[in-house]
């Protein structure tokens, strides 16, 4: 048994004094990697992975532990995932191999493009009651629970239950929710629920979610079904009513998760799988698809600095901004999305035209979107002796979603509606019960058939190109999961909300004469400090096999020293 004891990894990721490059500062320190022989753990948040680890030691599933580690997230994470979001699972089986398992919700059956341009909306708003779609989470972890759940349900809601009865402030949760007041107001639903003494919190200060503890307290007691077509749904569709949603008890009822197949393309010597679309996993591999017609760097070009090649990273931002470009103008609710896009989007020769679209000489202009900025996401991963192993990743998207927080229930509602479009052609166009288009993108590799690592990050569109630069970092770096999930990262971002991925984005730690290079590139580089959480939270776990043995011999695994999240194994 390792030494599961909470450790804190501590960073100096301060600005650089006013003229001084953040390139190169003395700021790295190593993720933290934990092992164990039957199972891991790893999340955004300590006390979620601690969660997950008892379930795993009680002998819960990799399911089993992926739902109580997300039910804590819910409550200690709030300003970044919760019981009003979407999940997208890939699960490992042996008995049933690779899987994908769909929780996002769809569009109220009364909204149409021209409902939203009589209530005055010349373009999807960012907030508000026109962006909620029915949260698909919930569902999600009741339809895997019976899948593949070894423990009673509600012994996975328990720990998340204890967490909203009082836990410490930390100084992320502190500043997320002053952040949000300046958003939400202070006299609003969401403050009564996240900001009740009208003050800031304070560090160590002990947080009681008394609604969100009462809501966990039913679900736990009614199943998770209750959310959808029982006592908890009719006072969804109450609140939301009154709140000018147009998602009614109809709406929660006849939604449904969808079991599918994960996508797969080959990267190298590796097969990289994702979620299929709705979800940006086509996009992340797509990505991968355009790199593997490059020659990869050596692997010594990949260290703590990140990647010390100017070639790769020019490369990979420019095919970051053409596969955003496709992502803008195919991805959708798969039902709606044209006939073959999906096909094209992993066609090895569409790779090919893209990659002979990159000009290794300078950056092109980039491609317009129509597709809103950033988005707020945790994402977990988790591991059993049986041979069992779980990539999630669950969404409110920006925040707290669309500011829509009911004080009875302390659900948060998401804003995932923002995606959609009120341009008819759009392929995002908004549409009666209808998907949106989602960042989310879990990950998992595969060696010789079995899985290999699992892993994911959050960090709304830049979310492939994270995907992208660890997969490039454990595959043609040989670089261990920490390390590369340490390294510091660069992507091709935007500026503004609707606006293009203009932005080449470097973070502290990298080499600065890369950023010199790739300004003389035409590049438009800007410095972030080093551990940013711009860069996404990215966790993995890898299971390591002798050869020969079908079940894994052991689990590595790590957390992103971005987040506040640490690594659990026994």
């Amino acid at each position: 048994m390792v030494d599961n004891r909470t450790v804190s990894a501590v960073h100096r990721a301060a600005d650089a004094p006013p003229g001084e490059p953040l390139g190169g500062r003395p700021t790295l320190v190593p993720a933290i990697a934990v092992r164990g022989a039957h199972g891991a753990v790893t999340s955004p948040h300590a006390l979620a992975t601690a969660a997950g680890v008892g379930v795993l030691r009680a002998g819960g599933s990799a399911v089993d532990a992926a739902i109580a580690t997300n039910a804590a997230l819910s409550v200690v994470c709030s300003y970044m995932c919760g019981l009003g979001g979407d999940a997208f699972w890939l699960i490992w089986t042996p008995e049933r191999g690779a899987e994908a398992l769909n929780g996002s919700g769809r569009s109220a059956a009364a909204v149409t493009i021209e409902r939203a341009r009589a209530a005055g909306l010349e373009r999807m708003p960012e907030r508000g009651p026109w962006t909620v779609t029915v949260p698909g989470a919930i569902r999600s972890w009741g339809d895997a629970h019976r899948r593949y759940g070894r423990l009673p349900w509600p012994d996975l809601l328990a720990p998340a239950i204890e967490l909203a009865d009082g836990f410490a402030a930390s100084p992320t949760w502190c500043t997320a929710i002053e952040r949000a007041a300046l958003i939400f107001g202070t006299a609003s639903d969401w403050a009564r629920v996240f900001r009740p003494h009208g003050r800031a919190w304070r560090t160590g200060e002990v947080v009681r979610i008394s609604p969100l503890a009462a809501t966990l307290r039913r679900l736990a007691a009614d199943g998770p079904d209750d959310a959808y077509d029982g006592a908890l749904a009719r006072r969804a569709a109450d609140y939301l009513a009154s709140a000018g949603s147009l998602l009614t008890g109809d709406d929660l009822a006849d939604h449904t998760s969808r079991w599918g197949t994960p996508l797969r393309v080959a990267y190298r010597d590796v097969e990289a799988t994702s979620h299929p679309p709705n979800s940006s996993g086509a996009i992340a591999l797509e990505l991968l698809q355009v790199l593997a017609r490059f020659d990869a760097p050596q692997a010594t070009a990949f260290g703590p600095h990140g990647v010390a090649e100017l070639r790769w990273v020019h490369l990979a931002l420019e095919a970051a901004r053409l596969t955003l470009r496709d992502r803008d103008a195919w991805l959708t609710d798969p039902a709606a999305m044209a006939e073959g896009a999906l096909e094209r989007l992993l066609d090895p020769r569409h790779a090919a035209e893209l990659a002979g679209q990159v000009d290794q000489g300078r950056a092109t202009p980039p491609p317009s979107v129509a597709a809103p900025h950033g988005g707020g996401t945790v994402y977990l991963a988790t591991a059993d002796a049986a041979g069992g192993a779980v990539s999630l990743i669950e969404s409110n998207y920006a925040g707290f979603g669309s500011g829509l927080v009911d004080p009875e229930t302390g659900i948060a509602y998401q804003n995932r509606g923002a995606f959609f479009s009120l341009d008819a052609r759009h392929a995002n166009a908004l549409a009666p019960r209808k998907r949106t288009m989602h960042t989310l993108a879990p990950g998992m590799l595969l060696r010789a058939g079995q899985p290999w690592i699992v892993h994911g990050s959050m960090g709304g569109e830049i979310q492939p190109q994270v995907f992208a630069q660890f997969v490039s970092a454990v595959v043609d770096g040989r670089r261990a999961i920490a390390d590369a999930v340490a390294a510091p990262r660069f992507a091709a971002d935007v500026e503004r909300h609707y606006g293009p991925p203009s932005v080449t984005r470097l973070e502290g730690g990298m080499l600065p004469q890369l950023g010199e290079g790739l300004a003389a590139l035409g590049h438009q580089v800007t410095w972030t400090p080093p551990f940013s959480s711009a860069f996404g939270h990215e966790h993995a776990i890898e299971l390591v096999r002798d050869e020969g043995r079908a079940l894994p011999t052991s689990f590595v695994a790590t957390a992103d020293p971005r987040s506040e999240g640490l690594p659990g194994a026994w």
